[in-house]
C-alpha cells in the first residue's frame, strides 16, 4: 500500500505541473478580446470594440478543449506506466488534473494582457483598440482536464487493463 501511494503521490505532482504547459498553451493560442476605450464627461469608460464577437467564448473553448486533449494524453500515459491500476492512481489522476486545470487557468490569466483595463484604456488612448484581460468565464471548463483524463482511464482500463481470474 505504501508503494502505492507513493506513486499516487508522484502522478499528482507530475500531472499538476502539466497544468503549467496547459496555462502557456491556452495563454499563447486564445483569442485576444478586443476593447476600445472612451471619454465621457471626464470619466474613462470601456466597450467592447465588436460587439458581436465570439472572442470571448473562443477562450473558454480554447481552454476546454486543451484540457480535454491534456486528459486524453495524461490518462493514456498513466495507463502505460502503471497498467495494473488502482483506485490510488485514478484518485491521482483526477486530482491532479483537477490541480493542472487551477494552475493553467492562473498562469494563463497571470500571463494574460493587464487587469486593470480602465488604466489600460488611459495609457493607450481614446479610440485606440486593446486586448482584454484572458480570463475563463465558463468555470466549468475546469473539469474538462479531469473528467476526459479520467473517462479515458477507465475505458483503457476496461479494454486493455488486467483481468480478474474467472472462479469455477
Amino acid at each position: 500500500m505504501k508503494t502505492e501511494l507513493r506513486e499516487a503521490a508522484v502522478i499528482t505532482v507530475v500531472v499538476t505541473l502539466g497544468g503549467a504547459l496547459l496555462g502557456l498553451l491556452w495563454w499563447w493560442l486564445a483569442p485576444h478580446v478586443p476593447l476600445v476605450g472612451d471619454q465621457v464627461d471626464n470619466s474613462w469608460v470601456v466597450y467592447l470594440k465588436d460587439s458581436e464577437g465570439e472572442q470571448a467564448i473562443g477562450v473558454d473553448g480554447t481552454f476546454t478543449l486543451l484540457g480535454l486533449a491534456f486528459g486524453v494524453v495524461s490518462a493514456v500515459v498513466v495507463f502505460l506506466l502503471r497498467r495494473r491500476g488502482g483506485v490510488p492512481v485514478v484518485v491521482a489522476l483526477g486530482l491532479g488534473a483537477l490541480l493542472g486545470s487551477v494552475l493553467a487557468w492562473r498562469l494563463g490569466v497571470y500571463l494574460g494582457p493587464e487587469s486593470d483595463v480602465l488604466a489600460h484604456a488611459k495609457a493607450v488612448g481614446k479610440g485606440v483598440a486593446f486586448s482584454a484581460p484572458l480570463k475563463l468565464s465558463a468555470k466549468g471548463a475546469l473539469l474538462a482536464w479531469p473528467l476526459g483524463a479520467l473517462v479515458v482511464h477507465l475505458g483503457l482500463t476496461a479494454l486493455f487493463g488486467p483481468r480478474d481470474p474467472e472462479s469455477l
